[in-house]
Order: structure tokens, then C-alpha cells, then sequence
């Protein structure tokens, strides 16, 4: 596993915006070398906050933090099952203040599937993981469904997340990531890339998801959070990998795993 680097801010303003200005310096760096870059979204109070800043600043960003941000795709890395436009969705949330803020291309923002699209939850697992496996770069082969099957022209979950640049998670105060809580190791662990998620200790009950191995294939993971409730999470998530206890303990990216927090929310720092 690859070894954490702390991030430590004042309070969460000064979290959020370390959080955005190095999101834009990578961003910067990997539209450089590449013609496109793909980045997994998360939800929370400091999720949305960074993507709120991204979106409020863009016009005065320095040079070097000018992104082109019509070559990025959007994907996020959970979501709650409910109707297209619920105010608790994650996507909704990243709607005005970054989505119809920013100069994205439409085709290139990859919502979940909603509630009301006509799909079965594990059907929307299905049909997110194979959305992922077409468009990431270098996808061919095979992956496990939902179901259990084998679908052509998908791909192993390690293989088909290789190509995410950035994964974004929040840290929740039982230290969950995504949607992957404690006490559910077989779905953190589940071969699949995307997974139904049912009887959620934290409404909504059903959700969909990315799994640890989707996660930890991607070539950086940033673990963003702040709060004084968060301290225990932290240091669980900084400590020796346990993904019953503790999901965020057991992701790690490729090349990086960063952990964010405020001053409140790192022992470390008292």
C-alpha cells in the first residue's frame, strides 16, 4: 500500500481550498501530457465545498492553474437511489455551483444512473461499471457483473480504473468512503467495479457504488474531510489497513494517497 501523505489545514475553508488549488495544478499537469482526464467526484460538506470554489475562482485562477476543463470527464464515486434531480443526490448538488458553472462537455459528465431511469439497482450497477469500461482509456476484456456473470467487452475492475487521474473521497465519522461502510467487508472487497448498495446505515437506504478495487486501481485517491467528529475516522484512516473496521484505512491510488483535514480533525496536529 502505498503511504499516506497528511494534508493539514487551519479550518475547513483553508482545507477546501488547498483541496481546489492542487486538484487544478494535477488537473493542469495531466491535460499536458494526455488529451483528456478522468476524475471520480464525491459528496459531502467539503466535496461540494471544493467543487463550489473550483467553480466561484475559476475566472481568477493564476495561469499556471488554468484548466481546460471541456477535456475532463466526471464520474463520481457513489450515489444515492433516488429521482434525477433529488436535491440529496450528489450530482444535483455539484449542479450550479460547478457543473453549470465550469465550460464542461456535456459528454463528458457521467452521472450515476437515477432511480427513474427504468433499472433495476443492480441493473444501474451494471450499466455504470460498463459506461466506465467504454470510455476509460485501454478498456477490453471481462468483468464480473452484479449478478454474478461475465459480460463481454467489459473488464477486471483493476484494470478498467487504471485510467481514473484523481479520485475524491469523503471520510465519514465511522470512517466509511464512498458507500462502503464498516462491517461490510464483502462489499468493499466484491470483484465488480460498481455495486448496489442496500439497508445503508445512513439514509437513503440504497445506494450505488464504486468498490475498493475500482478505487485503488485509480492512480491517486485524496481523502478530504474536516470536523472535529471526523479526528477518530482520520486516525483510523492514517493507521494499519482494516477494511471492516475502517474502509478508509484500506484505499490507497497507484502513485498517491493524500488525506486532507483541518487541524480539528488531526490528532496528529494536537
Amino acid at each position: 500500500m502505498i503511504a499516506r501523505t497528511l494534508v493539514v489545514g487551519d479550518d475547513k475553508k483553508d482545507v477546501i481550498k488547498r483541496v481546489a488549488r492542487d486538484a487544478r495544478l494535477l488537473l493542469v499537469e495531466v491535460l499536458a501530457q494526455t488529451e483528456c482526464a478522468h476524475v471520480a467526484l464525491t459528496g459531502g460538506s467539503v466535496g461540494i465545498g471544493v467543487l463550489e470554489y473550483l467553480g466561484a475562482t475559476d475566472d481568477d485562477a493564476p495561469r499556471e492553474e488554468r484548466v481546460d476543463w471541456s477535456r475532463v470527464h466526471l464520474w463520481w464515486g457513489d450515489e444515492r437511489w433516488l429521482v434525477g434531480g433529488d436535491a440529496e443526490r450528489n450530482d444535483a448538488q455539484a449542479e450550479s455551483p460547478f457543473l453549470d458553472a465550469l465550460p464542461f462537455d456535456a459528454h463528458r459528465i457521467h452521472r450515476m444512473p437515477t432511480s427513474n431511469a427504468g433499472l433495476t439497482l443492480d441493473e444501474a450497477a451494471d450499466a455504470y461499471a460498463k459506461e466506465l469500461v467504454g470510455l476509460l482509456p485501454g478498456s477490453s476484456g471481462r468483468v464480473a457483473s452484479t449478478s454474478g456473470s461475465e459480460s463481454p467487452g467489459s473488464q477486471s475492475a483493476t484494470q478498467v480504473a487504471q485510467s481514473f487521474d484523481v479520485v475524491f473521497l469523503g471520510v465519514g465519522p465511522d470512517a466509511h468512503v464512498a458507500s462502503l461502510f464498516p462491517g461490510r467487508r464483502e462489499e468493499a472487497e466484491s470483484s465488480a467495479i460498481v455495486i448496489p448498495v442496500r439497508n445503508s446505515p445512513k439514509p437513503p437506504p440504497e445506494r450505488l457504488s464504486l468498490t475498493l478495487k475500482a478505487i485503488n486501481s485509480s492512480a491517486r485517491v485524496w481523502l478530504i474531510t474536516a470536523g472535529s467528529d471526523k479526528a477518530e475516522a482520520i486516525e483510523l484512516a492514517l493507521g494499519q489497513s482494516d477494511v471492516s473496521a475502517a474502509p478508509a484505512s484500506a484505499v490507497s491510488g497507484r502513485i498517491e494517497t493524500r488525506v486532507y483535514c483541518d487541524r480539528s480533525a488531526s490528532r496528529a496536529e494536537n
